[in-house]
């Protein structure tokens, strides 16, 4: 007998069918096969006590401070190491315990079946003189071409906004927004473009976002996350997708010293609120979107594309857009015309957390990036 070490994100489908598992064992050799890990942040001491003993009786475990079992302190913080079957077996466990495992019974739930969503590329293109990317920035007469280019080279999306929402810059008014966009969305609308790829509108003006709507486009991308109630009635009256992205602040004033107690619950907060907006208003076609570098730090960047897939438990497709951004400098500096290769790092990342659709400059290159990712996953030994 030999033995080999499998990488752990091998697609274990097409491992168990080269082996000849059965269909049904298939499905529970699966939810064996990959560990998940679930910080848990002021637990209470009893209820910690209790969920290590009944996470080691099913095989799983729980890290805790050594002095846990004395009680000494109201609340910890603990590590809970499961597999997909163990989860779901806690998750019904817990239901009959107390000290606040009720409440974490049903949270742990929401991971026991998430939704897998195909991945698209979304396109950039800025209608506009001011963007960050000096690349994604086209005057009216050749944005046609740019469109034609980018559907050749494989976007699923093209997602095109007239005003810039980097670091600093300032508002402009509804009206001058429309003038600056709506040639090229007329010039969509006239050539049938919208039936050859989906066309995307980076607006929260409503006069804007219900322009494009009526010509063709079928996706809204509010970095405001649905703030104004007339976006909202314009996408439930247009049936649209929308993007609900989380920004703390302005572009104007979002990267003045940002803080928060927990990035990652504080945005998870936000997009609880928001979807409850957004089906009030009878909007179910939801992405959400973390909102990279939009009143976040380096460290709450990174912190939201590595542990992305904690936002899978919301069911909905999740959208990262960390293109060429500044954070990239941050880490090892560079100019903006040299920031594709970090780009496509955390871009990869994001995919591997969750990631289902990836806002982006390059699209031939991400496409490329993706198919190589595919490939490394498919191999089999």
């Amino acid at each position: 007998m030999k033995v080999i070490k499998l990488n752990s994100q091998i697609e274990r489908d097409l491992i168990l069918q080269q082996i000849g598992s059965t269909t049904a064992g298939n499905k529970i050799l699966k939810d064996k096969m990959q560990t998940k890990l679930f910080f848990l942040k002021g637990i209470k001491t009893p209820a910690a006590n209790i969920l290590k003993q009944d996470a080691l009786s099913i095989g799983a475990d729980l890290a805790v401070p050594k002095n846990t079992i004395l009680c000494a302190d109201e609340k910890i913080d603990a590590l809970l190491i499961a597999n997909d079957k163990q989860i779901k077996i806690l998750s019904k466990k817990e239901l009959a315990q107390p000290f606040g495992l009720k409440e974490f019974a049903s949270e742990l739930n929401k991971y026991k079946k998430v939704n897998e969503f195909s991945r698209e590329i979304m396109g950039v293109l800025n209608i506009n003189e001011d963007s960050f990317y000096e690349g994604s920035r086209f005057i009216a007469k050749n944005t046609l071409a740019k469109i034609e280019n980018m559907i050749e080279e494989g976007a699923d999306i093209i997602d095109i906004g007239a005003l810039s929402s980097r670091p600093g810059s300032k508002k402009i008014s509804a009206k001058e927004e429309l003038g600056r966009i709506k040639r090229v969305i007329d010039e969509i609308y006239k050539n049938s473009l919208y039936k050859k790829i989906v066309f995307s509108i980076d607006s929260y003006e409503p006069i804007v976002v219900e322009y494009a709507l009526n010509c063709g486009f079928s996706i809204i991308n509010d970095i405001t996350g649905l703030d104004n109630d007339e976006v909202c009635k314009i996408a439930s009256r247009y049936k649209a997708k929308v993007v609900i992205m989380h920004m703390k602040g302005t572009p104007e004033d979002m990267q003045k010293n940002p803080h928060y107690e927990n990035v990652i619950l504080e945005v998870e907060g936000f997009f609880k609120e928001r979807i409850q907006k957004a089906k009030k208003f009878g909007i179910e076609d939801i992405i959400l979107d973390v909102g990279i570098g939009f009143g976040k730090t380096l460290d709450h960047n990174l912190m939201l594309i590595s542990h992305l897939s904690h936002f899978k438990k919301f069911n909905l497709p999740l959208l990262v857009g960390a293109s060429r951004k500044s954070m990239i400098d941050k880490i090892i500096p560079c100019d903006v015309k040299d920031r594709l290769s970090g780009t496509l790092a955390l871009h990869l990342k994001a995919e591997s957390e969750g990631a289902s659709m990836i806002r982006c400059h390059d699209v031939k290159e991400h496409i490329q990036a993706f198919k190589v990712a595919d490939a490394l996953k498919a191999t089999t030994v």
